[in-house]
């Protein structure tokens, strides 16, 4: 009886606690099917999160190859602690990893090489406004992967700072190694300033370049180079093989709206403080107060005016409107 009394009230072993839960799960009902399908598709933190809601889910996403395919690290996951943990739970899981695609500035050399360990077999690496990292250890990072013939085939490295002409020489001849400078320029597709601001950063492929920064040809500097779509700007590269206005938007003032190089007589400037040029600063609307347009990259500046057509930036609301019922946003 006494005996019977103490293994109702012991503590369950690890094997009588898992059946238990499966047939609690069991009771509850599988997860419906659709829930499967759409894990390829889930950010990394809410991948994360599916796989701790129950066994079904846990397995399917530790089993399943495609979510681990491409791993998009968000800059909402900015705290270290988090981040770190994340990416090593990560890393041992994406064995068969392509793309790594990290954006967090919390990322250091350390934890970046302690990742590529992981998956030596990564054909992309995208660190845009990875501020922690250094250009060595950028340099660390593709020699890894660019071991045993496993070519690393694009790269991102916008933001790093301290990035000089020698380390891009370095990184470009481990991205070459398997193709020639040639076949990657037939390649090229022209980068613009307005597209670029628009495009997702894990199909920098698109463009046909390995590394997305360059030497600007004014300052000297490792940063992004955009072409212009100007008609004449475009005709004299093409023609004459000049390359007066191909710099970095810190060298010459870029339209947001259209990506032309904008001269000093047609520079405008819209709600926001960005660029425009006189074309997209007439075409687009105005405040009914300042007479300034919105690009459209900060169109949520716009707020609507209930008593009359038209539009009020926030500015001006701020500053003449706030407290006005005569205003809903």
């Amino acid at each position: 009886m006494e005996i019977a009394q103490s293994r109702e009230h012991a503590p369950l072993s690890h094997k009588e606690y898992n059946s238990g839960q499966e047939e609690e799960e069991k009771e509850a009902g599988s997860p419906h099917e659709a829930l499967f399908l759409v894990l390829a598709y889930l950010p990394l933190f809410e991948l994360l999160a599916m796989s701790e809601v129950c066994m079904s889910l846990r397995d399917a996403v530790e089993k399943d190859i495609l979510p681990w395919l491409n791993i998009i690290v968000e800059s909402t996951l900015n705290l270290r602690c988090c981040l770190m943990r994340i990416l090593m739970k990560v890393a041992s899981k994406a064995k068969r990893l392509r793309t790594w695609l990290i954006n967090c500035a919390w990322i250091s050399d350390r934890g970046l090489q302690r990742v590529i360990d992981k998956n030596p077999l990564s054909t992309r690496l995208y660190v845009p406004g990875c501020t922690g990292l250094t250009p060595n250890g950028v340099i660390r990072a593709v020699q890894k992967l660019s071991e045993h013939h496993h070519s690393l085939k694009r790269l991102q490295v916008n933001g790093i700072y301290n990035m000089k002409k020698e380390h891009l020489e370095t990184l470009h001849h481990y991205l070459l190694t398997n193709q020639t400078k040639q076949q990657v320029q037939q390649k090229q597709r022209p980068l613009l300033y307005h597209n670029f601001r628009k495009f997702l950063a894990y199909r920098w492929e698109e463009f046909g370049r390995i590394i997305d920064v360059e030497i600007c040809p004014r300052c000297s500097e490792a940063r992004m180079v955009f072409d212009c779509p100007r008609e004449e700007c475009r005709s004299k590269r093409e023609k004459y093989s000049l390359i007066d206005c191909r710099m970095c938007k810190f060298c010459i003032p870029r339209c947001e709206e259209c990506g032309r190089c904008v001269k000093p007589e047609d520079l405008e400037v819209a709600v926001c403080t960005d660029t425009l040029c006189s074309d997209c600063w007439f075409q687009l609307s105005k405040c009914n107060f300042c007479n300034k347009p919105c690009c459209g990259q900060h169109a949520d500046l716009q707020i609507s005016s209930s008593g009359s057509s038209g539009w009020i930036c926030g500015v001006c609301h701020d500053q003449f409107l706030t407290g006005s019922d005569d205003v809903g946003q």
